[in-house]
């Protein structure tokens, strides 16, 4: 039997959830960001009676200043080992949960809504994966600084302000940026967006999900119509793969967000519109 990646804290979450007996959300964050960026989120739902888990990746730090000083902590974590990691955390609840990712959360929801382990799912921004043919420019843009020197792929790699701004933080005055750059960016893991560039070369690769599994729940995908990160092309590309399930798919734009519609001033209305998917199927 392979190590558990569970944390004490993970493992205290998964507990806390099955003694209330309530339907469990399980949040996922995606790169630069850690399990903290869902606290407001985790309040909301659990006002709306839900509990909510906010796993991280595996080795994830607790802080931000934390994964600021030990990036390395970050590094070489892959797709694949973190879906595992993931999957581990919900076999320990009682009922199966809703899954809300952001990014390569996004994409890591839809791999275990694919494995079959989720009652309900809503990607957010999601990262691509193999099939998804549109390669926007922005996107591109956004990935350079990891994929620009083969060499982040064994790193974690953090990003600095402007790059943050470009890629979160495009739709808000100076002085938000600066404050969510501060509170949130932390180093990411290089593996995944190496993984997710490559997803249609390699018939291998870890960044692929299975569309089919009529056991895959209803989904929905949200993207912000200003996000360079995850724009519209990729997003409809998703929807085009996934709608051929047999389950619910939905695709929602939120009007002007950025990739950073999560953490911004503008959350609420993503949490909400999760929110209302959760409480129509869970």
């Amino acid at each position: 039997m392979a190590a558990t990646t569970i944390t004490e804290h993970e493992a205290e979450q998964v507990e806390k959830a099955n003694a209330t007996g309530k339907q469990p959300v399980v949040f996922i964050h995606g790169l630069w960001l850690l399990p903290s960026s869902w606290d407001r989120w985790a309040a909301v739902f659990k006002k709306a009676g839900y509990v909510a888990l906010t796993p991280g990746w595996p080795d994830d730090p607790e802080t931000v200043e934390e994964a600021r000083e030990h990036p390395e902590a970050l590094a070489h974590k892959s797709i694949g080992q973190i879906a595992d990691h993931f999957e581990e955390v919900i076999g320990g609840l009682d009922k199966k949960p809703a899954v809300i990712g952001h990014s390569f959360g996004g994409l890591l929801t839809q791999i275990l809504a694919g494995r079959g382990v989720s009652a309900a799912s809503v990607a957010f921004d999601s990262a691509p994966f193999r099939g998804i043919l549109p390669l926007p420019i922005s996107s591109l843009k956004s990935g350079k600084p990891v994929l620009g020197n083969p060499a982040n792929r064994s790193r974690a790699v953090p990003l600095t302000y402007d790059q943050f701004r470009y890629s979160f933080a495009n739709t808000v005055d100076e002085e938000e940026a600066k404050q969510l750059f501060n509170e949130f960016a932390v180093p990411g893991s290089g593996v995944p967006l190496f993984q997710a560039a490559s997803a249609n070369l390699n018939p291998w690769t870890e960044a692929k999900v299975d569309t089919k599994n009529p056991d895959r729940g209803p989904l929905l995908i949200v993207y912000g119509t200003a996000d360079h990160v995850s724009p519209k092309a990729i997003n409809e590309a998703i929807y085009k793969k996934q709608e051929k399930n047999k389950g619910v798919t939905e695709l929602t734009a939120i009007e002007g967000a950025s990739h950073g519609l999560t953490i911004d001033h503008t959350w609420r209305k993503s949490c909400d519109t999760a929110l209302e998917f959760v409480k129509r199927f869970v």
